[in-house]
């Protein structure tokens, strides 16, 4: 499977500075959502992997550089991701290509991604960076990280949340751990993330539910497994009636990737926080 995982990622590699799409490298989704049996055509989901470039910057058509904050939206349902080296070589090959407009330049991004991805992307472009919003938030979720437990086995493990309700009452709740940390599936390199849970149904133990975060400390997947992995291992094991989870993960080389999931909601309500 390790052929299908581009010709770059894990390789030195030259930086080209004028745009060529041809470096964009997409992998179909269906080899990560396999091995936890989620069907293509029958997404338990809906949602999207929003992606924010901090280091865009363009040339205008006098030659002078221009510099933005990007925000990307490839929709869950997508045929492919793209990966994200790959991402940042095709970013990087705008530096020295001129752009008569910013219209031109979105609408450009904009072709090249729907193309690799096979499905209609959003990109927004905040110039100067004038316009990106400068707050961060504080979530409006219970932390569970300041729960008071020992940990001597790092290994990956669903069956950590087996038995994790623990009444038959209904509740809503609004979760978070700043805990979860995974591995490039690839180069092994670490991504660090912010977990999001928004539920409805039996209450789950948070005890449990952060064992079973922790448990990802050692596991190699991408952004987007990682996030429909916990998605479908809490539908199994929990059963709530309504879940969302949101992953927020600090950016490298300059692009953060943020997997939203949901069987209720449409869109993420919380934004960039403190680590990004």
């Amino acid at each position: 499977m390790s052929s299908i995982y581009n010709k770059n990622l894990g390789k030195k590699t030259e930086y080209i500075s004028t745009y060529d799409p041809t470096l964009l490298d997409p992998i179909p989704r269906k080899f990560g959502r396999e091995s936890i049996s989620i069907d293509n055509n029958k997404l338990p989901f809906s949602g999207y992997d929003l992606w924010t470039s901090f280091e865009l910057s363009w040339l205008n058509s006098k030659g002078k550089p221009m510099i933005g904050i990007a925000e990307f939206k490839i929709p869950a349902q997508s045929e492919n991701i793209i990966e994200s080296k790959s991402f940042k070589l095709y970013l990087n090959t705008l530096n020295q290509s001129k752009f008569d407009s910013l219209l031109s330049l979105t609408s450009k991004l904009k072709e090249d991604l729907c193309l690799a991805v096979d499905e209609e992307v959003g990109v927004e472009i905040f110039s100067a960076c004038d316009s990106y919003s400068h707050q961060i938030k504080e979530p409006k979720s219970q932390c569970i990280d300041d729960i008071d437990i020992e940990i001597d086995d790092y290994g990956f493990n669903s069956d950590l949340l087996l038995n994790s309700t623990t009444s038959n009452s209904i509740v809503t709740e609004r979760l978070h751990s700043n805990l979860l940390k995974s591995n490039c599936l690839v180069t092994n390199q670490p991504d660090w993330g912010s977990l999001f849970v928004s539920y409805t149904g039996n209450k789950i133990d948070k005890e449990k539910l952060l064992r079973y975060l922790i448990s990802f400390r050692e596991h190699n997947e991408f952004h987007e497994q990682c996030v429909e992995r916990i998605f479908t291992d809490i539908k199994k094991y929990c059963l709530p009636d309504k879940l969302t989870v949101f992953a927020r993960y600090t950016r490298r080389g300059g692009l953060d990737i943020n997997p939203f999931r949901s069987d209720f909601e449409e869109s993420a309500t919380i934004g960039r926080l403190i680590r990004q």
